[in-house]
């Protein structure tokens, strides 16, 4: 599942959920890996230009948080699975590990390209994005893969002083 805000410019996400377990059909990634995760989108200009920060379920745990960066390309026609960076992380705790029916919430703040990503309470990844990331731009959102999911994603609300997230309406943007 892939959507987005549609027309926000959000630096700051929050989804908080529940994994009730696996999706009734397993779609391996393009690399052939069959990875349960659900995360969050910044600066989603397109299928081909987005940055993901990921909590992983299997066959690993943890936070990733990677940048799918391609000049020129708009959909997962034109790029396919080309263009991922992983991040490294500066700082960061791991985060627990997501079992069945227990509730979870990850937010992301994103300055500049200082990223802070924040499971439960708790910094889990702390890092700079490589500069390209500032090369695209769009809506924050939310992706999963092979998990069913029942969560609300909020955004920080633009002019807002206090930062604070809004829930806002999901559009699909399959990438």
């Amino acid at each position: 599942m892939r959507a987005v805000v549609a027309g926000n410019r959000s630096r700051a996400a929050e989804l908080s959920f529940t994994y009730p377990g696996p999706s009734a059909v397993d779609v391996p990634l393009a690399d052939g890996e069959l990875r349960r995760q659900i995360g969050l989108k910044l600066r989603a200009q397109d299928g081909c230009n987005v940055v993901y920060a990921m909590w992983h379920i299997e066959p690993n745990t943890g936070i990733s948080v990677s940048m799918k960066h391609n000049p020129g390309a708009s959909s997962t026609d034109d790029c396919g699975d080309s263009g991922y960076v992983n991040v490294q992380p500066t700082a960061g705790t791991r985060p627990p590990t997501i079992k069945a029916g227990e509730p979870h919430v990850l937010r992301a703040d994103l300055d500049g390209d200082e990223l802070t990503v924040v499971a439960d309470g708790k910094v889990a990844w702390k890092g700079r994005l490589p500069a390209e990331s500032l090369e695209f731009d769009g809506p924050a959102g939310v992706r999963s893969d092979n998990g069913r999911f029942d969560f609300e994603l909020k955004v920080a609300g633009g002019a807002r002083a206090n930062g604070r997230c809004t829930t806002g309406q999901l559009v699909s943007n399959a990438d």
